[in-house]
C-alpha cells in the first residue's frame, strides 16, 4: 500500500513537473510593430495600466500604444536616454539622460518634460522605490547613484558605489538592488538611510547587466556574459544557481504567476527559466538579432522587445575597440512576444 501511495505521488509530481514546463513552451512571436526613426536604443518599460510602452531610443523616449502597436507620442529634447522609472501616482514619470547627465521628470498625459535634475556622469538604470517614495538613478561613469525626492523633485543623496553600476530593482519594502557590472557583484542599498549596506559577490557570472525580481519569493535574476542567469537570495546574498541563457545578454524580466525568468539575448534568443523546479531552461525563442532588452507585461502576458536591423560592422580601431555596425534609418522595431 505505502509503495503504490509512494509511486502515485511521484507520478503526480511528474505530471505537475510536465504541466509546469509545457505551459512555458508556448511563448512565439506574435506581432511586430514597426516604429521607425533613428538612433540606438536601451531600456524599455510597460505601463500595465495605461496600456502603454516607452522605448528609448537615442535623444528621445517614445510612447506606444499596446492596444494598437502605434506611437502616440513621444518625449523630446534629450541627448541619450537609457531608462524609464514611473511613478505610481499615474501622473509623473523619468528618464535617465546618459550624455546629459541628467534625469528628467515628464507628465505622463501630455509627454511633456516638466523639469530637469541634474544627476552624476551618465545616468543609466532608474528605479522608482515606493516606501520612500524617491527615484534612484544609477550613474555608470562617476560610479554612484543620484537619490530624488519624488515630492520635491530634489536631490537628497548622492550614494558612492564600488564600481560601474548597471540596471537595479527594488523589493517594495525599502531595499534597493543594483548590478555592479565590472566587479561582477550586487551592491544591497537601504533607501531609508540612503546607505550601501552590503556587496554581493556573483560567481561565475561575468558583467551582469540586467536583473528582474521575485518578490515573493526574494529572488535576484542577474543576466551576465558567457550565457549565464545568476540566481540570488534577496535576504541573504547567496547564490542559489546559474541558469543556462542565450550570449549577449542586457535585460531580464520576472512572472510571479507561473514563476518563470526570462534574458533577453542579442543572439536573437528569448531564454525562459523555470524558477520553480530548477532554474533550468524550457524554452528559447527565437527573436531577431540584437533584441536584447526586454519588459516583460504580467497584466497582458506579453513580453516587449526591439531591435533595428544594422550595416556590416566597422573594423576596430584604437580610439573604437568596440565599433558596432551602423543602424539602418527607419527600421526601429518593436517585437511582441506572447502565448499560443
Amino acid at each position: 500500500m505505502g509503495r503504490r501511495i509512494a509511486l502515485f505521488s511521484l507520478a503526480m509530481f511528474s505530471v505537475l513537473a510536465a504541466v509546469q514546463a509545457s505551459a512555458a513552451q508556448n511563448y512565439h512571436i506574435i506581432d511586430k510593430w514597426l516604429i521607425g526613426g533613428q538612433g540606438s536604443w536601451d531600456y524599455l518599460l510597460a505601463d500595465s495600466e495605461a496600456h502603454l510602452l516607452y522605448l528609448t531610443h537615442g535623444p528621445r523616449v517614445e510612447v506606444v500604444d499596446t492596444l494598437t502597436g502605434k506611437a502616440v507620442g513621444a518625449i523630446t529634447g534629450f541627448k541619450s536616454t537609457h531608462g524609464i522609472a514611473l511613478d505610481p501616482d499615474g501622473k509623473t514619470g523619468y528618464i535617465s539622460d546618459g550624455q546629459g547627465n541628467s534625469v528628467a521628470v515628464f507628465d505622463r498625459k501630455s509627454f511633456a518634460v516638466i523639469k530637469t535634475v541634474a544627476a552624476g556622469t551618465n545616468p543609466d538604470g532608474i528605479a522608482y522605490e515606493p516606501t520612500t517614495k524617491t527615484v534612484w538613478a544609477f550613474n555608470g561613469r562617476s560610479n554612484d547613484a543620484t537619490v530624488i525626492d519624488a515630492a520635491t523633485k530634489q536631490v537628497i543623496a548622492t550614494i558612492k558605489l564600488p564600481g560601474k553600476p548597471e540596471f537595479p530593482q527594488v523589493d517594495g519594502k525599502g531595499h534597493v538592488f543594483v548590478n555592479i557590472e565590472d566587479k561582477n557583484s550586487i551592491v544591497l542599498l537601504d533607501a531609508g538611510s540612503k546607505t550601501a549596506t552590503a556587496t554581493w559577490p556573483l560567481a561565475g557570472c561575468e558583467s551582469p547587466s540586467g536583473m528582474a525580481i521575485d518578490r515573493e519569493h526574494h529572488r535576484l535574476f542577474s543576466v551576465c556574459d558567457g550565457k549565464k542567469m545568476a540566481v540570488t537570495d534577496a535576504l541573504s546574498g547567496k547564490q542559489i544557481a546559474l541558469a543556462p541563457i542565450g550570449d549577449g545578454p542586457d535585460a531580464a524580466g520576472y512572472d510571479s504567476k507561473r514563476q518563470l525568468a526570462f534574458s533577453s539575448n542579442s543572439d536573437a534568443t528569448l531564454t525562459v527559466i523555470d524558477a520553480a523546479h530548477g532554474y533550468k531552461a524550457v524554452e528559447t525563442i527565437a527573436t531577431q538579432k540584437g533584441a536584447r532588452t526586454m519588459s516583460y507585461d504580467e497584466k497582458s502576458d506579453r513580453i516587449y522587445l526591439v531591435t533595428a536591423q544594422t550595416g556590416p560592422k566597422p573594423a576596430a580601431t584604437v580610439e573604437n575597440p568596440r565599433a558596432r555596425p551602423a543602424i539602418v534609418p527607419g527600421t526601429f522595431t518593436v517585437l511582441v512576444v506572447g502565448r499560443k
